[in-house]
């Protein structure tokens, strides 16, 4: 076996009979032997299969994730839709209420100018009333100042002890 070594040494790759592209041939059988043997294509090929797991859970828990957020936006689409409806029907209540209120005040307003224009009717009716009766007491006033002034012209005592013996007569 020592020969064999010195042979090798001294001669080179060359002293079997081979040249360097079979001594690197047979080295990259031994390589590929010792990695079977090792079993390293096993673990290289359970690392690929462990990162394609890994790979696949993460493209499920995209897609659950997807899902779960395409949930959440028809969910908010839902509540927007439904805080439009709200929005729209109080708006709607609102005008109505406007509206109502505005139909109010004019009825309202109007009775109050109609109850003005009634009391002034009353006001202006009293105050004919009393311009009637001041007319009337003025004239009465005037008609008992013109018939004291026409009885004591034109009645003396006679005519008033005459006057005085009718009403006794006549009681």
């Amino acid at each position: 076996m020592v020969d064999l070594i010195s042979l090798t040494v001294a001669d080179g790759p060359a002293a079997f009979g081979l040249d360097s592209y079979q001594w690197v041939s047979i080295a990259m059988l031994v390589l590929i032997a010792v990695f079977i043997w090792k079993k390293v294509p096993g673990l290289i090929t359970g690392g690929l299969d462990s990162k394609i797991a890994e790979i696949k859970q993460q493209l499920d828990e995209a897609k659950a994730l997807r899902a779960e957020a395409e949930t959440l936006r028809d969910e908010y689409a839902g509540k927007i839709a439904g805080a439009e409806k709200d929005a729209e029907a109080m708006m709607e209540g609102a005008q109505r209420e406007a509206d109502a209120i505005l139909t109010k005040a004019e009825e309202d307003s109007a009775a109050m100018v109609e109850r003005r224009k009634r009391m002034a009717d009353d006001k202006i009716a009293a105050a004919e009333r009393e311009a009637i009766v001041g007319v009337r007491t003025a004239a009465a006033n005037a008609a008992a100042t013109a018939s004291r002034a026409l009885i004591a012209e034109r009645h003396d005592g006679d005519a008033d002890k005459t006057l005085a013996d009718e009403v006794i007569a006549a009681l």
